[in-house]
C-alpha cells in the first residue's frame, strides 16, 4: 500500500484501482476508503479509482490536531502528487463533497470534472439537520439506528444485512471522531463556490435529511453552469441503494463533460 505524506508530515494511506483516467473519490465524515466498497468498480471502465484515508482513519496517521476539509483538501493533493498524477475527475459525498469543493476552489488546474453527492456549502448559507436528529445521534442508545435510517430506506434494511461500510471507521479514536465531526462542522466554502471552474454535477438523494436536500439547488445555484438531479426516494447513501441509477448518472456526466 503507498502512502503519501503531507505537508505537516502526516502519513497518508492511499489506494488505487482500475484503469483509465484517474477519478479521485472521497469519503464521508470519520469514515476510510472502505466507504466507495462496491461502488467504485462501476467505474473501472472508463477510470483508474484513487481512494486515500483521511487523517485520522484507517491506515493513516492520527494525529490529535486540528482538522478542517480545507486541510483534507490539501491531504488529497498530496495523494494526488505521490501517484503521479497531475489532473483528476473528482467526486466527494457527504463530507468529502465538502473536501472537494476546496479541491476544485484552490486547486483548479488539477479538476478535470467535479461531482458533489449529498454535500453542503456549510457555514450559514446551508440546510442543517434538525435538532431532533442531532439529538439521537448524540445518544448511543439510538446513535446507529439513526444513522442506518438516515443513510437507508426501511425496504433496504429489510433486505440487506450488510455490512454497511458508511456508519464510519470503527477502529477510529474517539478524539479523531471529534475532530472530523468539527471540520465537517466548520466548513464553509460558499465565497469560493462562484470560482469553481470545472464542469460541476450536484447529485443527492430527494430524501435526504442526514444532509437535507435543500442543500443542493444552493450548490448548483452558486456554481457556475452546474448541473443538479435530485434521486427520488433516496436517502443520505443514494450512491449505494440506488447505485444502479447514481453511478450510470455520474459515469454519464463525467463523459459529456469531456466531449
Amino acid at each position: 500500500m503507498p502512502y503519501a505524506e503531507a505537508g505537516d508530515g502526516v502519513r497518508l494511506a492511499c489506494q488505487g484501482e482500475g484503469d483509465g483516467f484517474p477519478l479521485l473519490l472521497l469519503s464521508g465524515q470519520s469514515n476510510n476508503h472502505h466507504w466507495w466498497d462496491g461502488i467504485r468498480e462501476d467505474f473501472h471502465g472508463s477510470h483508474r479509482t484513487v481512494t486515500f484515508d483521511y487523517r485520522g482513519t484507517g491506515d493513516s496517521d492520527k494525529p490529535d490536531i486540528p482538522y478542517s476539509t480545507r486541510g483534507f483538501a490539501e491531504d488529497a493533493i498530496a495523494v494526488l502528487d505521490e501517484l503521479g498524477i497531475d489532473r483528476a475527475d473528482v467526486y466527494g459525498t457527504s463530507m468529502g463533497g465538502r473536501v472537494a469543493q476546496w479541491i476544485a476552489a484552490e486547486y483548479p488546474g488539477r479538476v478535470r470534472a467535479l461531482v458533489l453527492g449529498c454535500t453542503s456549502p456549510g457555514g450559514r448559507h446551508g440546510a442543517d439537520r434538525g435538532n431532533d436528529i442531532r439529538r439521537l445521534l448524540a445518544d448511543p442508545a439510538t446513535a446507529r439506528q439513526t444513522l442506518l435510517d438516515l443513510m437507508y430506506t426501511p425496504d433496504w434494511l429489510a433486505h440487506t444485512i450488510g455490512p454497511y461500510q458508511t456508519l464510519g471507521d470503527p477502529a477510529m479514536p474517539s478524539y479523531a471522531q471529534r475532530r472530523h465531526l468539527i471540520a465537517s462542522h466548520r466548513h464553509d466554502a460558499w465565497d469560493v463556490l462562484p470560482t469553481i471552474t470545472a464542469p460541476t454535477l450536484v447529485v443527492h438523494g430527494a430524501d435526504d435529511r442526514f444532509n437535507p436536500a435543500a442543500n443542493a439547488p444552493l450548490l448548483a445555484e452558486r456554481i457556475p453552469g452546474a448541473r443538479l438531479e435530485l434521486i427520488p426516494g433516496a436517502r443520505h447513501a443514494y450512491f449505494e441503494e440506488f447505485r444502479s441509477i447514481a453511478s450510470p448518472l455520474v459515469r454519464d456526466f463525467l463523459a459529456s463533460a469531456i466531449a
